[in-house]
């Protein structure tokens, strides 16, 4: 079937109209940005509601906050990894040192060596890990560390404001 025999339907599903406006807008907007001005005059031809718009607006801010936190986290254990595979190779090059001069050969230096990886090894396995129900425990975990160090950092400022009056 050739593309100029397709005619398009009477009636699209609320799918097929996203589709359709996302690829539009695509190809006009050549990768500009839209302003929060355009959005809303846009909003208003399709007879979008603005409370419609103004919480899918919140939601998508919401979304991008996330997603920023979840990005951070995900630094923030990798980071966590490079500092345990730092120590893992200090602590097994002092090993094997120790090992190789005392004996002259690598012998229980090298048990060490594969016990030490088996940590770090599941340690990598759950730094990349970025779905399921550990990741999301130790994401809340960790947003509620960070939450609490902001809010005694918050509270610790003020008190030095405070007496410095």
């Amino acid at each position: 079937m050739s593309t100029s025999n397709l005619q398009p339907p009477e009636f699209y599903s609320q799918n097929d109209v996203q589709e359709i406006l996302y690829l539009a807008i695509t190809r006009t907007a050549d990768g500009s940005k839209l302003s929060r001005t355009q959005l809303w005059e846009i909003a208003t031809e399709l007879d979008i509601d603005p409370d419609s718009l103004r919480s899918a607006e919140h939601d998508w801010l919401t979304s991008k906050k996330m997603e920023r936190k979840r990005h951070e986290f995900d630094y923030y254990r990798q980071e966590q990894l490079k500092q345990k595979a730092v120590r893992y190779a200090i602590i097994n090059g002092f090993f094997f040192m120790i090992n190789f001069f005392s004996s002259g050969t690598l012998s229980w230096s090298l048990y060490t060596f594969l016990l030490l990886g088996l940590s770090l090894s599941l340690d990598t396995y759950k730094v990349f890990q970025t779905e399921g129900e550990a990741y999301e425990q130790a994401f809340q975990r960790w947003s509620l560390k960070k939450q609490m160090k902001e809010s005694l950092s918050g509270l610790w400022d003020k008190l030095k404001k405070t007496w410095q009056s």
